[in-house]
């Protein structure tokens, strides 16, 4: 099984297919994952493979180590796109995600200030009031939506708590008022002798039916890139994601595809 572990707090900077010569920021144990879900295309491995033995990084760790990232980068007449949260799991379980993000945007500000600041996330922790708040002060909050099917969110996503369903996700996304980007993982294959697709027109009609009542101000979708830790799955093709690209545009939709 081939995964990719980021042994850094800062890492790259790296050329995204979303988001351009991003900088990357891991607030989680360098040595293993730490996630709120358990997607089973996940680039950083399967949870139980990946259990961690070193405690994650602290605040004041972080902001040192961007600091002189960007002092760096800036002596070097390298200038980042975005600085990016993601990393081994979900950022946002980070207990200090908040303050980091406040750090993040003062250091953001006297380096690079049209770099934008951006946090891909699995949308799991946006209950909490201060991650909320911290969320809507990035440039580029990006949360995942991967199905509108509770079956198909645990088939895919396998989330760690029982309590997590598409009707809750649904509610807590419209908290946001528009200010989010949603992201769309599309593939195809088989899971445990199961199709795993969630491109059936019952999700594709109702992804968009949520993405009416979400109205986010941007749609990313994109499909497996690389390698994935549970085999049998594939890339939805070209065609598959123009297809249902084009749907969602005609519905008023800003969208992205990267293939």
């Amino acid at each position: 099984m081939a995964t990719i572990l980021f042994d850094k707090i800062v890492f790259g900077p790296v050329k995204s297919r979303r988001l351009g010569v991003s900088l990357g920021m891991n607030l989680l144990p360098r040595d293993g994952k730490l996630c709120s879900f358990d997607c089973i295309y996940c680039e950083c491995g399967l949870n139980s493979e990946r259990k961690t033995k070193t405690r994650i990084p602290t605040r004041e760790e972080a902001k040192k180590e961007l600091e002189e990232t960007l002092l760096s980068m800036q002596a070097e007449g390298m200038a980042p796109d975005v600085i990016t949260f993601a990393g081994n799991g979900e950022p946002t379980m980070h207990p200090h995600f908040p303050e980091i993000i406040d750090d993040t945007i003062k250091l953001r500000n006297r380096f690079f200030p049209k770099a934008k600041i951006a946090v891909l996330s699995n949308a799991t922790m946006i209950k909490k009031q201060a991650v909320f708040d911290a969320l809507h002060k990035v440039d580029d909050c990006i949360l995942k939506l991967d199905s509108v099917l509770d079956s198909r969110i645990q088939q895919l996503d396998r989330p760690v708590s029982p309590s997590f369903t598409f009707e809750w996700l649904l509610e807590h996304l419209c908290h946001f008022k528009g200010n989010l980007i949603i992201q769309t993982m599309f593939l195809n294959g088989e899971c445990k002798g199961e199709s795993i697709s969630n491109m059936t027109e019952e999700e594709i009609t109702g992804w968009i039916a949520a993405l009416k009542k979400i109205k986010p101000r941007q749609v990313m979708i994109y499909t497996v890139e690389r390698e994935t830790p549970v085999k049998g799955l594939r890339k939805a093709t070209k065609e598959e994601l123009d297809s249902i690209a084009e749907r969602a545009r005609k519905e008023g939709f800003d969208v992205s595809v990267s293939y």
